[in-house]
């Protein structure tokens, strides 16, 4: 889990400390649309589009994934936290 998170939190480091590469191409395709938009060819925008919810989406599944790994491994705690209580019951320590 602390291997999840150190690599998340380095991709998130790089995005931030790298933020012209991704700007850079927000002329291009502005560009791009226009031009196509201009001349009557539309498709490419609506393609554009769905990059753009494809993009949005993409945090929201690496969220998701993160909150399920987090609630399997406190499950998994959790089990083995119920075990060991149970054998230290059977084995007549009290707890209070």
């Amino acid at each position: 889990m602390k291997k999840v998170i150190g690599i998340t939190l380095l991709l998130i480091a790089a995005m931030w400390l790298l933020p012209d590469v991704a700007e850079a191409q927000c002329a291009m395709c502005r560009a791009t649309v226009e031009n196509n938009v201009s001349t009557g060819a539309n498709k490419i925008g609506s393609g554009l589009n769905t990059g753009i919810l494809y993009l949005m989406s993409i945090p929201y599944l690496i969220f998701v994934v993160i909150a399920y790994l987090w609630y399997k491994q406190s499950k998994v705690q959790q089990a083995k936290k119920m075990l060991l209580a149970e054998q230290l019951r059977n084995i007549g320590v009290r707890l209070s």
